[in-house]
């Protein structure tokens, strides 16, 4: 059984900063691409970032130079560090990790977790 879970969100005047969490616990053999995606109400849910287990690097180019996607694998943590945030940027944010388990190491499943709110109002 695998959970991550999802922590930083909150409210933000816009051009300020948040840090979201995403730790990934339970029978993890091995953790491959981890990423970030955002729902807006009323609309479909959307890539923001993913970084690779070697450390590459994806962005939707509305957050380019302004998010940055990083990991810590010794804590089986992705982190997304939100600047100049924009009223735009109001959405669920959700965590997702490709993980093999110790019951299924040959093959990676995708697992999400449950969202954050992130709203940015002045």
């Amino acid at each position: 059984q695998v959970q991550l879970v999802e922590s930083g969100g909150g409210l933000v005047q816009p051009g300020g900063s948040l840090r979201l969490s995403c730790a990934a616990s339970g029978s993890i053999f091995s953790i491959n691409a981890m990423g970030w995606y955002r729902q807006a109400p009323g609309k479909q849910r959307e890539l923001v970032a993913t970084i690779t287990s070697g450390g590459s690097t994806n962005y939707a180019d509305s957050v380019k130079g302004r998010f940055t996607i990083s990991r810590d694998n010794g804590k089986n943590t992705v982190y997304l560090q939100m600047n100049s945030l924009k009223p735009e940027d109001t959405a669920v944010y959700y965590c997702n990790a490709g993980i093999r388990t110790i019951q299924t190491v040959g093959v990676s499943y995708v697992y999400w977790g449950q969202g954050t709110q992130v709203t940015v109002s002045s």
